[in-house]
């Protein structure tokens, strides 16, 4: 990974776990259009990214989350009335960064809004709010933060930890 990657993923690396920048060993990125067609084109770009690293095995897990926190970014994140500053900056973007024995998924969008979870007391069985639910279920720890700087909006990511025989 060059200069680039680095330097784009920084905003990505202050909001994570402690993990050491040095250590990253893979690392994909796509735009995502503001349609919810995005979520198709996320999972398959998961897939593929997920396929080439060897962690396949993974997919089902990786996929759930990056379909709920992209789900999310959509829904939230981006009103139908926004109107869009950049036009040629699409407004979420999917990461996937590999760590030994990490993987981490974030997705960027452009609303500063803090993600929140369902209280106990709504209704679980509502399709709308029970990503962030399923995204704690199915990873081992997920977490936000804002972007700095010139980025507007914020980074909401989920880590899995791998097996050491990935």
């Amino acid at each position: 990974m060059g200069t680039n990657g680095s330097t784009m993923l920084e905003p990505l690396r202050q909001g994570l776990p402690p993990i050491d920048a040095a250590s990253v060993s893979s690392s994909a990125s796509c735009a995502l259009p503001a349609r919810y067609e995005a979520v198709r084109g996320a999972r398959q770009f998961t897939h593929t990214t997920l396929s080439q690293w060897n962690l396949g095995d993974r997919f089902d897990d990786v996929a759930l989350v990056v379909s709920e926190l992209v789900t999310n970014a959509l829904r939230h994140a981006l009103p139908a009335d926004t109107p869009r500053e950049h036009p040629l900056d699409p407004p979420v973007r999917l990461h996937l960064m590999r760590w030994a024995g990490r993987l981490v998924c974030a997705v960027r969008d452009p609303s500063p809004d803090t993600p929140a979870t369902r209280s106990s007391g709504e209704d679980f069985s509502a399709e709308s709010g029970r990503g962030l639910f399923l995204v704690e279920s199915f990873s081992d720890s997920w977490g936000w933060h804002p972007l700095a700087g010139a980025l507007h909006g914020k980074v909401v990511w989920a880590l899995f930890r791998l097996t050491d025989g990935a």
